[in-house]
């Protein structure tokens, strides 16, 4: 164990950090993060040496900040499976297919983003909801007008929405556990937040669909992206059961990897219906493990030149849209996501988190207000600098709990605060897991960030009630004493233990 890290040098890691990843991003050629992540990590490591923490101890925080994003990676390669499945199946060309004869372009966006709030409602589940529906969403919404950024803004915040309200979900109940609250009460307490959120988000979306061209998107190019699906796939309603299966196995409580397994091989039986695929090693060797692992690839449609004459760069987006997945499709992002976590590791087992977390706090004993913003800019912090969205509600959540409740602010204000920023902004770093994750399944870069209204209005409004005390109660007479007694018997248990 070493000794506690200089403040000064805490944000020499955290400066280091911002300085690489800027330079990879914004100077480097290709604009890709991992070495910058690296060289991060180098410094936060030197640092913590300098302080007389042990590497193996720092060695066992990466390797305990990887074995957290353990589950989130093997999700990432199976659904990279399962996307090439549902691509060279004709699941995923079918889902756009049939979205795209019933969706309206004109109210597309509200619809996107409805269809998924609906769908992470049922599941709990940002990922899942993103890298089923929003792939066909992002499909769909390219054939009538509109640009991936928008469409996948209107998904990350459908989907965002029942990451947060569906009881099934992780972090809905992490979020209580933390600070103390119930999980229906955090739920119920959450409405106040989220719901102006999606109403503002869904007015936008249609405000967006009625005046972006998508809301009269040229004819032509729909019947084209038509055209095009049927020259290369056949298919039908049935079809639409592998993502079916999905959503439901998500509700009853089906782990997400056996379920995202099963769905991966429930698109191999509709591969036997295409053109070009072999599943079964008869006539001539099988191409199915080989797309599951390297994606459906272009060399395999059967009518490439069915588009005719129509615009190349067109051409060319139709195609993208209709192949890749694979595992190895995920790998950049896998790969991203781990060495993001080896300086996450470093930074949390050395202190250097709780040491700017507490230097913050000094700074919101004042107000109530001062609190609540303090509190859900260390989130958007934790989840920028830890790379982990757990971290960004587990850390904040114990270095503020004792805050909220000397205020004498019920539990359940201090939950939502970490869902209203902890859950909500993580996707917006590319570096962290549902950065990466999202980016990965959707197929954009950060552009998406201004379309996806309800993560920033959310936290703007979870701040404003903290400013106004509007939807922020307190605790009763009775519940403070018995938080004071509580304290109490802690203490005592933990002197006990010493002296043992």
């Amino acid at each position: 164990m070493g000794r506690k890290v200089p403040m000064w040098q805490c944000i020499l890691a955290i400066v280091g950090m911002i300085v690489f990843l800027f330079w990879n991003v914004m100077f480097d050629d290709g604009g890709e993060a991992h070495v910058g992540l690296i060289l991060a990590a180098c410094v936060a490591g030197i640092i913590g040496a300098a302080n007389g923490w042990k590497w193996s101890y720092m060695e066992q925080g990466i390797l305990a900040a990887i074995n957290r994003s353990m589950q989130a990676m093997l999700i990432l390669a199976v659904v990279g499976a399962m996307i090439a499945s549902w691509k060279a199946g004709g699941v995923i060309p079918a889902m756009m297919y049939y979205g795209i004869k019933v969706i309206s372009p004109s109210i597309f966006l509200f619809t996107a983003c409805l269809l998924c709030s609906i769908v992470s409602l049922a599941t709990g589940s940002s990922w899942s909801t993103a890298g089923s529906m929003g792939v066909a969403l992002i499909g769909i919404g390219t054939a009538l007008g509109f640009s991936n950024a928008m469409t996948a803004g209107a998904v990350v915040s459908g989907a965002y929405f029942g990451d947060k309200m569906s009881p099934l979900s992780d972090t809905t109940n992490l979020a209580p556990a933390v600070a103390g609250a119930t999980l229906f009460d955090h739920i119920k307490h959450m409405i106040f937040t989220v719901a102006p959120s999606w109403i503002i988000a869904e007015i936008v979306y249609l405000i967006l669909g009625f005046t972006h061209k998508g809301g009269s998107a040229d004819t032509s190019t729909i019947e084209l992206f038509l055209h095009f699906i049927e020259a290369n796939f056949t298919f039908n309603v049935l079809f639409l059961l592998p993502p079916v299966f999905v959503i439901v196995a998500v509700i009853v409580k089906m782990p997400a990897l056996p379920a995202l397994i099963a769905g991966v091989f429930l698109g191999v039986p509709f591969m036997c219906f295409q053109d070009g695929i072999r599943v079964l090693p008869f006539g001539g060797p099988s191409n199915m493990m080989y797309i599951l692992n390297n994606g459906y690839g272009q060399d395999m449609l059967p009518a490439i030149d069915a588009a005719g004459d129509a615009d190349p760069d067109m051409v060319a987006n139709l195609i993208d849209l209709l192949v890749g997945g694979g595992l190895q499709s995920m790998m950049w992002t896998i790969s991203l996501i781990m060495l993001a976590m080896c300086f996450g590791g470093i930074v949390d087992v050395t202190g250097v988190m709780g040491n700017l977390a507490n230097a913050m706090l000094k700074i919101a004993r004042g107000t109530r207000g001062g609190l609540v913003i303090v509190t859900e800019l260390s989130c958007v912090f934790v989840n920028a600098i830890c790379c982990d969205q757990y971290l960004s509600i587990i850390l904040p959540g114990r270095m503020y709990k004792e805050a909220f409740e000397d205020r004498r602010l019920a539990p359940k204000n201090l939950s939502r605060c970490l869902e209203d920023s902890g859950t909500i902004t993580s996707n917006f770093f590319p570096w962290n897991t549902c950065g990466a994750t999202m980016r990965g399944f959707l197929g954009v870069n950060s552009a998406y960030i201004p379309f996806a209204v309800l993560n920033y209005v959310n936290p703007l409004i979870s701040m404003f009630y903290g400013i106004t005390g509007l939807f922020m109660p307190e605790m009763t007479e009775e519940e403070y004493q018995h938080i004071l007694e509580q304290r109490e018997a802690d203490k005592k248990a933990a002197a006990e233990a010493a002296e043992a």
